[in-house]
């Protein structure tokens, strides 16, 4: 009977360290430890309270960590201003396009395995995408038109990790054919399946020549088909795998079960702005596909054990996911002389695989080193890395996308760098 008692008194104890250790976050310290100012990071708050009375967002959490200390995180306002449930860290938030970062570091393991190379072009596991038309546009007679002309070599891997593929966002792009033949075909992220996607991009026409411009686009959704490929896994399953399992990752996914609806963050009903109501991605049922640029919904502290893997050069808590060179080639520019086709890429900045890259401390109008790198979410979530500084920040809100979120990400950003003290 006593060694009965015994073994499950280890068996018990075992499992409180195993679950105590699955969500574990990343380890605190008062900011004066790591170099900055408690007095000074507490001007995030009333910063934060001023937006949600101006209704930019009803609620947001932040997280600030320093040489792999976290020193800030909070939360204001409410997570669901339909009922008044005040905001909490566990709070579930739709990431957009913090959902690229994901899919670029499931696409680089492939590259470290072998599997992959970023020379390989698109149609080696895509045929039918081998031989696209450009939509050029051209002047005739003072009247614009367009012409359609051969690529001139394949889309790459690397280009569709940096996004010189051609393909375009319908809702961004400037080249009027390819947004005409988007919406005509149905062209998309979403409401589509894997084998739709490819086979509609394949009849639309590309918005510029591969590798010759920068442009936003469904690249990453076409990379997570690849990386589906390659594989011989669903993206949501190889992320899990891969990446979300290793990294303790416990509350993220393309989809949200119902034991965590309660969890997930609501943005206002109507846009202040226009007077329009706000719809964000449903994560709450299955999509026709997973989507590599879009899908994702995760916690600031989720994310935030992501972002410091990547700024542990691949690494965090003994599980490695990338070596420290693939990181630093992934964060390094891509683009050289590259320019960019819409004015999404912000002054100073160029583009490495999965994130936008500093190029120099200077020319942007918001503070950061060379060498930083970051990208944010359509509905309100951002991130950033300075490695010089040993610094990470993650942003979530949840409000209606477009470029206003640029002011509350600046926002934030100049509010930590104010708090760096040594």
């Amino acid at each position: 009977m006593k060694k009965t008692v015994s073994t499950f008194i280890v068996l018990f104890a075992t499992v409180l360290v195993i679950g105590g250790a699955w969500g574990q976050p990343l380890p605190m310290a008062k900011p004066e430890q790591v170099g900055m100012s408690s007095e000074r990071l507490a001007r995030l708050g009333p910063a934060l309270k001023a937006q949600i009375a101006n209704e930019r967002f009803p609620g947001a959490v932040v997280l600030v960590a320093r040489k792999g200390k976290v020193v800030y995180f909070e939360t204001v306002g409410q997570r669901d201003p339909a009922t008044g449930a005040p905001m909490t860290k566990d709070a579930i938030f739709r990431l957009y396009s913090m959902t690229k970062p994901f899919t670029s570091v499931a696409a680089m393991i492939l590259v470290e395995e072998g599997k992959l190379l970023l020379a390989d072009p698109v149609s080696k596991y895509f045929p039918e995408l081998a031989n696209l038309q450009v939509a050029l546009k051209e002047t005739t007679d003072g009247k614009m038109t367009y012409r359609l002309v051969p690529i001139e070599r394949p889309i790459t891997i690397q280009d569709l990790l940096r996004h010189t593929s051609g393909f375009v966002y319908a809702s961004n792009t400037l080249n009027e054919e390819v947004k005409a033949a988007y919406g005509k075909i149905g062209v998309d992220w979403r409401d589509v399946t894997p084998t739709e996607q490819i086979q509609r991009l394949a009849q639309a026409p590309l918005a510029h020549q591969p590798g010759t411009m920068w442009e936003y686009s469904l690249s990453t959704d076409v990379l997570g088909r690849v990386v589906e490929k390659v594989s011989g896994m669903t993206l949501s399953a190889l992320l899990s795998e891969r990446l979300f399992v290793p990294l303790k990752m416990t509350d993220t996914a393309f989809l949200v079960p119902k034991q965590k609806v309660a969890r997930l963050a609501q943005p206002f009903a109507i846009d202040k702005a226009t007077g329009k109501p706000i719809t964000l991605l449903d994560v709450t049922v299955a999509q026709k596909n997973d989507a590599g640029g879009a899908g994702t919904a995760g916690t600031t502290g989720d994310y935030a054990r992501f972002v410091q893997m990547l700024a542990n050069g691949g690494r965090l808590d003994g599980a490695r996911l990338l070596g420290r060179a693939t990181v630093s080639y992934m964060t390094a520019d891509h683009l050289g002389t590259i320019m960019p086709a819409i004015a999404l890429l912000q002054p100073g900045y160029g583009f490495g695989l999965g994130f936008a890259v500093r190029k120099e401390a200077g020319v942007n109008s918001v503070p950061g080193s060379a060498g930083e790198y970051n990208w944010g979410g359509a509905a309100g979530t951002g991130f950033w890395i300075d490695p010089k500084e040993g610094l990470i920040c993650v942003i979530m809100t949840q409000t209606v996308p477009g470029p206003a979120q640029r002011y509350d990400r600046a926002l934030v950003r100049q509010l930590v760098y104010q708090a760096i003290v040594e």
